[in-house]
């Protein structure tokens, strides 16, 4: 299963969020994490940091996974933005309320019920 999440417009958050996953035991365990970048605009060298890329196994929890989300998103100056898109599915974590997690906890684990075997 892959998903993506963006946050803002910052690549330094992006960064902050991926090492934040990345220092996660049960995130590592079960998923494998690359920054993406956005291709380069006309006239520029190189692109821009865009999205972290997550492709899980079987092993996955989706609760582990959103439950970082947030504690990430406690510790940020500014409230970031989170946008997770997993296929046709987008989910956005804006509050981080305990109402909100299990929102898309919910989304993600049906979203992931709805997929066919094998993608």
């Amino acid at each position: 299963m892959r998903i993506d999440v963006r946050v803002g417009a910052e690549a330094d958050e992006l960064r902050s969020l991926h090492q934040w996953l990345g220092a996660d035991r049960e995130i590592r365990r079960s998923s494998s994490l690359t920054l993406q970048e956005q291709p380069p605009e006309p006239g520029h060298m190189g692109g821009l940091l865009d999205v972290i890329q997550l492709v899980t196994d079987n092993g996955w929890s989706a609760a582990s996974f959103v439950v970082a989300l947030a504690a990430w998103k406690r510790t940020r100056p500014q409230d970031p933005r989170i946008e997770i898109r997993r296929g046709d599915t987008v989910i956005v974590l804006t509050q981080g309320s305990d109402a909100e997690i299990a929102r898309v906890i919910r989304a993600l684990e049906t979203s992931t019920e709805d997929e066919a075997p094998g993608t």
